[in-house]
């Protein structure tokens, strides 16, 4: 009130209590407060956590061990069969999305430019050793070092270029719920006959399926069944180019 006028007597009084002033005033925090804890908890979430993770590097490590030997030959076979480097390095999206460099031995002429083309059957830019490291997956190989940085894991979703985890985002928005794992040099998708090129929606669709599947039912079981179909599937599939 203003101009020094009183309040009629009985309104206002419990302002005027002085106990009522020691206590305490009940301000809740905002919402969005209130959730960031279980926010941050999910987002922190990670397919196989950390035992998964330490499975991962000691798997890895061990591998590059053994077979760093036959890394680095393949590397200088690769650099001899065509003008280029050895490696071939392109942005990937990875946990959660964020983007990170994958590693494969270079199988082909030319590098990907701005637009990405997934490769097809008798494509002419496969140089002649790259038909054969990709028949057999070799060209996989120097993944096991993408392992061992944390920004792949041995079995998981593949992960796709940028501008197709883009492209397949907008065929079905679920697509992103694959990033709740790390990637895999192999998966679930690529070890029940969804491997290949997603060059229609339906193929989309499929890999999206059994990578969802992997994501909501993982468990040392299926991840330990996936590896060992990997070798038979590297060994019996005839559908890779």
């Amino acid at each position: 009130m203003d101009g020094g006028q009183s309040a009629p007597a009985g309104v206002g009084t419990p302002f005027h209590d002085p106990t009522f002033h020691d206590r305490p005033v009940f301000c809740p925090p905002p919402i969005s407060e209130l959730h960031r804890p279980a926010l941050r908890r999910r987002r922190g979430h990670i397919v196989g956590g950390v035992s998964k993770r330490a499975f991962d590097i000691v798997a890895a490590g061990g591998a590059l061990a053994v077979l760093s030997p036959v890394l680095v030959g393949i590397w200088v076979l690769v650099r001899l069969d065509s003008p280029g480097p050895g490696l071939f390095r392109q942005r990937r999206g990875g946990f959660q999305g964020r983007p990170f460099h994958i590693l494969k031995f270079r199988t082909m002429r030319t590098c990907e430019g701005r637009s990405i083309a997934q490769a097809r059957r008798e494509d002419g830019r496969t140089t002649r050793l790259g038909r054969f490291l990709r028949r057999y997956s070799i060209d996989e190989l120097p993944q096991l070092l993408n392992v061992l940085l944390g920004g792949m894991s041995l079995v998981g979703p593949r992960p796709h270029a940028l501008a197709h985890d883009r492209q397949f985002l907008k065929v079905d928005r679920r697509y992103v719920g694959r990033h709740h794992a790390r990637p895999g040099i192999t998966g679930l998708a690529q070890t029940s006959g969804a491997r290949g090129p997603t060059d229609t929606r339906e193929k989309i669709l499929e890999r999206m399926k059994y990578d969802l599947k992997y994501v909501s039912e993982w468990s040392w079981a299926l991840d330990l069944r996936i590896l060992l179909r990997t070798v038979l599937v590297v060994l019996r599939d005839r559908n890779v180019f």
